[in-house]
């Protein structure tokens, strides 16, 4: 059988992060089968459209490395399918139903759908249409339906679900489902706008879009009994179906917008790496060996299984995201990383810097920070020398004879032919060892002269940075506003 799977979404707002893992799993089962990976907007309901959301999803899709198969000339490259431009289709299929006594006419009003939720709340029980005590062709007989259409009365198409018996169907990741019949609803099929509910139009796209795996969240569990019956109506193929876990926050609360972000835009304005990210929407639910945690999109196809995906929902932890956006940006090259944290710096009021000097800055600071958005305000005085120096700081480390101390080493210093880190370090560690004195007692007052903080870099990485000459200069500055009593 030829594996043909589809990610559709619905076009109203942002990309979810749970939306994001079924494109995915989607998308890693198609290739790891050899198979073919679509994408459908499906765009039924009007009443929840939002403008350019479509553009937005693909945006995000494409960012993500998530790539699908059969574009529409009309699209682009990127071109999904659109339920919208398919209407003539869901209607012939609604339609034929009808016509095989498998779906009804029903024509009943807002008010009395309410009074009918209400009197079963009232009872105990929990919505399901009534279709024997409410207006429809069933209890209304032919002629009064007829009558009834030709004057133009309002009215849905209901799928007819047997009265007895039992739906079954199997779920890759949950085993054998069975629901009693009673217990799945009349649904509509063709709302009283002529437009198809979701319901029909996704098991008619499905059907002839030949999709054989229907991988999607388990908020769609519920609603396969009724997918179900349809096949079963048409006479059509059921697809295999795998519902994957809910994404729950680390409350063990299904995860959703009041707790926090939950679109993919948000975690990617954050700064998070797109293959940190990946990989760890991979890992939600399912993990492919137990023994590590980090896998490249090749690693991921090569070893996705359906089958070994958990039942139970998966925490978001955002912790685990950040210290795998960590271990991804330590093995960030110096390429990749330069235009974006030119961005970043520029963002943040820092231009004109030469492309190998922001190397060096990434170089330095890669292993200290979660995200490269942090390194511009981390290292201010890699721009400017400080105007503003750590008060506390200065009181623990900058003694009465400190001055005294370290204007020897910088006069040292100031002999150095090459200012590197090595050439640094073994000068001061020699004054050091000369004078009787702990590196760290000169360590601190470098520290505090140079970048007015009391933690960042390497002292001899930061120097040899900065350079001779800017070095000298803080230094010098520093030590005349001191004498002056401005510090």
């Amino acid at each position: 059988m030829d594996v043909r799977v589809r990610f559709a979404p619905s076009p109203t707002g942002y990309l979810h992060v749970g939306g994001l893992r079924t494109a995915l799993y989607n998308y890693l089962f198609a290739r790891k089968h050899g198979g073919k990976c679509i994408l459908r907007i499906e765009d039924t309901d009007r009443t929840r459209f939002v403008e350019n959301a479509t553009e937005n999803l693909i945006e995000n899709l494409r960012w993500a490395g998530i790539e699908f198969d059969e574009s529409l000339e009309k699209g682009g490259e990127f071109g999904p399918y659109v339920q919208s431009e398919r209407f003539d289709l869901y209607t012939k299929y609604g339609l034929e139903l009808l016509e095989k006594g498998l779906a009804y006419y029903a024509f009943d009003t807002s008010e009395e759908l309410e009074a009918m939720r209400q009197r079963l709340q009232e009872e105990g029980g929990s919505f399901k249409y009534d279709r024997n005590k409410m207006r429809n062709s069933i209890t209304l007989g032919n002629e009064e339906t007829k009558r009834l259409l030709d004057s133009g009365e309002k009215y849905v198409i209901r799928m007819k679900v047997p009265e007895d018996g039992e739906v079954k169907f199997n779920d890759i990741i949950r085993g054998e489902v069975t629901v009693p019949c009673k217990d799945v609803d009349d649904q509509i099929l063709l709302k009283s706008d002529g437009f198809p509910t979701y319901h029909l139009a996704n098991v008619v796209d499905d059907h002839f879009m030949q999709i054989s795996h229907v991988i999607r969240g388990e908020e769609w569990l519920p609603s396969t009994p009724k997918h179900v019956l349809l096949y079963q109506f048409f006479g059509w193929d059921t697809p295999d179906f795998a519902h994957l876990p809910l994404l729950l926050n680390d409350k063990k609360a299904k995860l959703s917008k009041r707790h926090g972000d939950v679109a993919v835009e948000d975690f990617r304005a954050k700064g998070y790496l797109k293959d940190a990210f990946v990989n760890f929407i991979a890992l939600l639910g399912w993990n492919p060996t137990g023994d590590r945690e980090i896998y490249s999109m090749e690693e991921l196809i090569d070893l996705f299984d359906l089958s070994k995906v958990n039942k139970a929902g998966a925490v978001f932890d955002l912790k685990k995201l950040a210290w795998m956006n960590q271990q991804y940006l330590k093995e960030l090259s110096t390429a990749e990383a330069v235009p974006v944290l030119k961005v970043e710096l520029e963002k943040a009021g820092v231009a004109n810097l030469r492309d190998e000097y922001i190397g060096k800055i990434f170089e330095l600071f890669k292993e200290r920070v979660t995200f490269i958005g942090e390194i511009p305000e981390m290292t201010n005085y890699l721009y400017a020398a400080p105007s503003e120096f750590e008060e506390a700081y200065m009181a623990k480390r900058w003694k009465a004879d400190t001055a005294d101390l370290v204007r020897p080493l910088i006069e040292k210093l100031s002999t150095l032919s090459e200012f590197t880190h090595d050439s640094t370090h073994d000068c001061t560690k020699a004054f050091c060892e000369e004078a009787g004195i702990k590196m760290g007692e000169l360590m601190h007052p470098l520290r505090l002269m140079l970048t007015g903080k009391s933690a960042g870099a390497g002292m001899f990485d930061t120097m040899a940075l900065i350079g001779k000459e800017e070095c000298l200069n803080r230094f010098s500055s520093f030590l005349a506003r001191k004498e002056a009593g401005e510090l």
